[in-house]
């Protein structure tokens, strides 16, 4: 709040604040300049204004000039580190950069590989057992993404390891022998308390870390991951808390997010204080008092300091030589429809047998077209049970500011998305021509249409969605083509970034069946020319064979 005497009146200007104004319209002649956009109050009532000032006032802390200096480079790697991948250049250095840090944001754009360099970083630094902390949807994913770079076992905590986890980073006490120890720990935010919290005493009030007392096994802990950090924001929720008490005390503490400021620097606070670099900004009162005024203030001195010791991001823009033109990934999911796809696999196996046995040649024709409409009964099932995973995922897109396109094939699966995302346009089989351009127009020109649910039938060829460079489909096409022809409406002249297709499994499901046949069939599509029935039965015939008895 600022406030400056003119002509007789005393100009208040502020960011907008119910309570700020609710005490201004108790002051007598004060008056709204729409011009200006401010509030006037006679020089008479200097002694209220200075009441204002006292409660609303910018703090002394926030006056002094800006600090700003020159931001390091990144540092380059020099050690070896034994992984199974090898990083991209620019990896490299953000690997080096939080291996100097230890305790830091790192905050490359989505789409950079946030979660190798943090693997990476964990095992440069042999900093095990290691725990991870990451959105419930995304924790199949960080066991597959340790053992692919790292070979590390990593165990997903759940109600049947919840009392025995820590047994298995002990060899003292493992009695399975060195082959079952395990080097990494995954959990979700939700699951936190169930799994490190002992007791929570609070009689009222706000609650404090000092009134959480926490398992033993935390120091069993050496290092933790916090992915989507952006999500304890909130230093007063208990989840943000009960993160900072895990946290505490580790050597190594990583928060990975795209978005570190969703909405203001006050975004910040909290996850400093959980990697415990607050002290670096001198503490949180006076982070506050500094860096959070009126929505922002002295910005480029926190974006120094954060950059000269906790902090590091890379924009695509940066780094897109380093980048291949198209980077697929798989996201597994554990579906929510398992019960139901479960009694829909038996029922196929059933039909299979009888398929099997029949020996008229038309019988068997019209049974194997019924055994491909099961078999698409599977896909719905699993392709429904992922939503929640889907949404999870997209919210993390269009909250660091990017586009997505998702494809899907069946109707029923983009009404469920369209449930989440209202605001989302469509390109559907039922969509006229001048809807399908209207929508495509929105998508690439307007910066608040983030989401193009289409149809892989009805959006996979002859449009152009450059205006997204991240791709993402639900259900998967029977032929190869099909998903690079979905991926080039995105990949395509005029896109100037790395384009990454996501693709998202259900775990255990005919999703990764179909995914692994199709990618061995890439090549014949490739190959023979023009023989789409070809490959197409190929296919077919394949992920009908998943289904033969052993």
């Amino acid at each position: 709040m600022h406030a400056i005497e003119q002509n007789g009146l005393i100009e208040l200007s502020f960011q907008d604040k119910a309570s700020i104004v609710n005490d201004i319209k108790t002051i007598p002649g004060r008056r709204w300049n729409p011009t200006k956009k401010l509030w006037t109050v006679p020089v008479s009532e200097r002694a209220k204004v200075d009441r204002l000032m006292a409660k609303y006032g910018t703090p002394k802390a926030a006056q002094k000039p800006e600090l700003v200096g020159d931001i390091p480079p990144m540092p380059e790697l020099t050690i070896d580190i034994p992984l199974n991948m090898t990083p991209f250049p620019y990896q490299k250095t953000g690997i080096a950069c939080s291996l100097n840090f230890k305790r830091l944001i790192v905050g490359d754009q989505p789409g950079l590989g946030k979660t190798g360099q943090a693997i990476a970083t964990i095992t440069g630094a042999n900093a095990f057992p290691c725990l991870v902390i990451c959105p419930s949807s995304l924790k199949i994913n960080w066991q597959r993404e340790w053992t692919m770079w790292a070979g590390k076992k990593a165990m997903i905590l759940n109600d049947r390891n919840r009392d025995t986890w820590h047994l298995f980073a002990n060899p003292k006490n493992n009695l399975f022998g060195v082959s079952a120890m395990v080097d990494v720990f995954i959990t979700n935010y939700e699951s936190l308390k169930k799994y490190f919290v002992a007791s929570i005493i609070n009689n009222g009030g706000p609650l404090r870390l000092d009134q959480i007392r926490f398992k033993e096994n935390i120091n069993i802990i050496k290092s933790v991951i916090i992915d989507e950090s952006h999500r304890v924001k909130d230093a007063s929720t208990q989840q943000s808390k009960i993160v900072k008490g895990v946290a505490s005390g580790k050597e190594y503490i990583l928060a990975l997010t795209g978005t570190p400021v969703v909405n203001k620097p006050r975004d910040l606070v909290s996850q400093l204080g959980i990697i415990d670099q607050l002290k670096v900004f001198g503490g949180h009162k006076h982070f506050v008092d500094r860096y959070c005024q009126e929505g922002g203030t002295n910005l480029k001195e926190l974006n120094f300091l954060l950059r000269k010791n906790c902090f590091y991001r890379r924009e695509k823009t940066e780094v897109l030589k380093d980048l291949p033109a198209k980077m697929r990934q798989i996201a597994y999911c554990d579906i929510t429809t398992r019960k139901e796809y479960r009694d829909a696999l038996a029922d196929l196996e059933k039909y299979l047998k009888l398929y099997r046995q029949a020996t008229d040649e038309q019988v068997a024709r019209s049974m194997k077209g019924e055994v491909m409409v099961r078999i698409g009964v599977l896909k719905n099932i699993s392709a429904r049970g992922k939503i929640n995973d889907v949404v999870d995922y997209v919210k993390d897109v269009i909250e660091s500011g990017e586009k997505i396109v998702v494809f899907v094939h069946l109707k029923e699966v983009a009404q469920m998305l369209l449930k989440f995302f209202p605001s989302a346009v469509t390109i559907l089989g039922d969509d006229d021509m001048q809807t399908r351009q209207r929508n495509i127009d929105s998508f690439q020109k307007d910066p608040d249409t983030q989401i193009i649910i289409c149809s892989i039938k009805a959006a996979g060829v002859g449009i152009t969605l450059t205006a997204s460079s991240r791709v993402a489909f639900v259900e998967q096409p029977w032929h190869p083509a099909d998903s690079e022809q979905c991926e080039d409406r995105c990949h395509r002249i005029g896109q100037k970034d790395s384009v990454q297709c996501i693709y998202f499994l259900g775990k255990d499901t005919i999703d990764e069946w179909i995914y692994k046949v199709i990618e061995e069939k890439r090549s014949i599509a490739n190959t023979i020319v023009g023989a789409v029935d070809e490959v197409e039965t190929s296919i077919m015939e394949s992920v009908m064979s998943l289904f033969n008895p052993k």
